[in-house]
């Protein structure tokens, strides 16, 4: 979401403003340490309670740069037309939890939780 609309309101959003929206987008983006490097992948997502949960696949090297590590998840809806939106970033340690437990259905399947720690949130709205 742009930050250069001038002739546009910038709001901060209060936490449970945030885990609203969460829970409204399905699509995110994970970003992580991979080899010492900066990575931004963008995946599918659930939010239950305190914990952003993404399906992984066991034995995967994506999984290996996450377990433990501390990581930084965004989720977005922009109107390009309108040019209004809102964006939610998350920032927390993650951890590999088995699917079985979470109903996933392939064999193998694990989910990537990632702990709500840090969470700021921002919306773009026309001026009134």
């Amino acid at each position: 979401m742009s930050s250069t609309d001038h002739d546009r309101a910038h709001e901060a959003l209060e936490p449970a403003e945030c885990l609203r929206l969460l829970g409204t987008a399905g699509i995110g983006r994970l970003a992580y340490t991979q080899a010492a490097l900066p990575a931004i992948r963008p995946v599918s997502f659930s939010l239950r309670g305190q914990d952003v949960l993404v399906p992984a696949v066991r034995g995967s090297s994506f999984l290996t740069a996450l377990q433990g590590a501390v990581v930084a998840f965004e989720a977005d809806d922009y109107d390009p037309a309108t040019r209004t939106g809102w964006a939610v970033t998350v920032v927390g340690r993650s951890r590999v939890v088995d699917g079985d437990g979470l109903g996933a259905a392939v064999p193998g399947a694990c989910v990537i939780a990632v702990q709500v720690g840090l969470l700021e949130g921002w919306r773009t709205t026309a001026p009134a």
